[in-house]
């Protein structure tokens, strides 16, 4: 299977990517794999896939959370390297063109205490179930990478 066809399978079309790579085989090895599951545990089990209560949370929090998505899977690719070149590929694309644009603007705004602002945490809590929505798609082509039942509605 190409890997055109394996985003179109998860929606996730409009991702940027340039066309020589949507051409390329979706081959997951082993390694990417366990560096799938790795990722799929880390995002299933915090607030990037998980609502934030309106009554309880804290925004800032919240931000340090999916910010911290950056270390995890950097210490991920790390980890397999170039044995887990397909998971690199999906993770590096997700990092860049869905939690990146999240981060950059919220980081700012949180540095400014804007989160001191009922109006810009509301904002802030909206754009988080939007980011919410696109990450729980992520978690489930993280599970079909590594090969198990999507766990993320249990």
């Amino acid at each position: 299977m190409k890997w055109k066809k394996w985003l179109e399978n998860w929606d996730m079309t409009s991702l940027i990517i340039k066309a020589p790579f949507m051409e390329m085989e979706w081959n997951p090895s082993e390694p990417d794999k366990d560096a799938a599951w790795e990722m799929y545990v880390e995002l299933v089990t915090r607030i990037t896939t998980q609502k934030l209560d309106d009554s309880k949370g804290i925004e800032k929090k919240a931000l340090e959370s999916v910010y911290h998505l950056f270390s995890l899977t950097r210490e991920i690719l790390k980890k397999y390297g170039r044995n887990g070149e397909e998971f690199a590929k999906l993770a590096i694309l997700i990092l860049n063109n869905i939690i990146r644009p999240f981060t950059a603007k919220w980081h700012k705004i949180s540095e400014e205490q804007g989160f001191k602002n009922d109006t810009i945490k509301n904002e802030f809590r909206k754009e988080l179930e939007e980011l919410q929505r696109k990450l729980k798609i992520y978690t489930k082509m993280l599970a079909d990478m590594a090969g198990v039942k999507d766990l993320i509605n249990i």
